[in-house]
């Protein structure tokens, strides 16, 4: 469904998203509601480019130009050999992927099997708005389509802040809105009359989708949510529209 909505864009999303954070091999990141894994395989990926980089001297890394793990089983696998030899080649990033629903997380552990991850990686159940963690554990704290389900969006990103290191970033991707009064009508039109019906024929389920387009709606448009940000604490608060303004790219410091 994600892929029939967006043409399969969402993916260069968050391949961007990734490119955003730009995390090293000593980055240790908590990414929240991904329960499936669609970032916490991109980070993995991102850094093991970089450390074949660095290795191998190639001149045109993979990362640059995007890649796409739902076509490239091979390279995920790579990716698990050089994470599950992190003593030996000293790298020390690891990504913990937290999510209030277990069938979720035990989709991505499925998915890290498949690739042959076994290390680099950890799965926690838990809930956004109160997190079972101790404060200034992590480098970064991502969230990718997720806040906008929370209840209390404000408390989400307080919790990240109180998770962060002194120095680590809040990044966010999300819905947001269109500016543009034409591409809004457009886009308002697909989404309340094509997106609902596209559920019910490929996923035979209505509401859910009727329910996607309405939160979206709902959500804080990119100047609000970037003041939900700077009163949990944040600095350096900004945001990017992706696809004019369809998702935006939050991001904010722990200083």
């Amino acid at each position: 469904m994600n892929d029939a909505m967006s043409a399969g864009v969402h993916r260069l999303w968050k391949d961007h998203f990734i490119r955003r954070l730009g995390p090293t091999s000593g980055t240790k990141l908590l990414d929240v509601a991904g329960g499936t894994g669609d970032i916490a395989f991109r980070f993995l990926k991102y850094i093991d480019n970089l450390n074949k980089n660095e290795s191998d001297d190639l001149s045109v890394p993979n990362h640059i130009d995007g890649f796409q793990l739902h076509q490239e089983d091979q390279d995920l696998s790579s990716s698990s050999s050089s994470s599950s030899d992190e003593e030996d080649n000293d790298v020390t990033h690891h990504v913990t992927v937290c999510d209030i629903n277990q069938e979720m997380l035990d989709v991505g552990r499925q998915k890290a099997e498949s690739y042959g991850i076994c290390s680099g990686m950890s799965w926690l159940k838990g809930n956004a708005e109160c997190l079972q963690l101790e404060d200034n554990q992590f480098d970064a704290y991502t969230i990718a389509f997720g806040i906008r389900n929370c209840t209390h969006v404000d408390k989400v990103v307080e919790e990240a802040y109180r998770v962060l290191k002194p120095g680590g970033r809040f990044m966010c991707l999300e819905f947001s809105e269109v500016k543009n009064p034409l591409l809004r009508s457009l886009y308002d039109n697909y989404s309340f009359q094509v997106i609902p019906v596209m559920g019910q024929v490929l996923a035979r389920d209505w509401k859910s989708y009727q329910y996607l387009v309405e939160s979206i709606r709902q959500f804080p448009n990119q100047e609000d949510f970037s003041d939900i940000i700077r009163n949990a604490g944040f600095r350096m608060v900004s945001y990017e529209n992706l696809t004019f303004g369809v998702a935006a790219i939050h991001s904010g410091f722990k200083l």
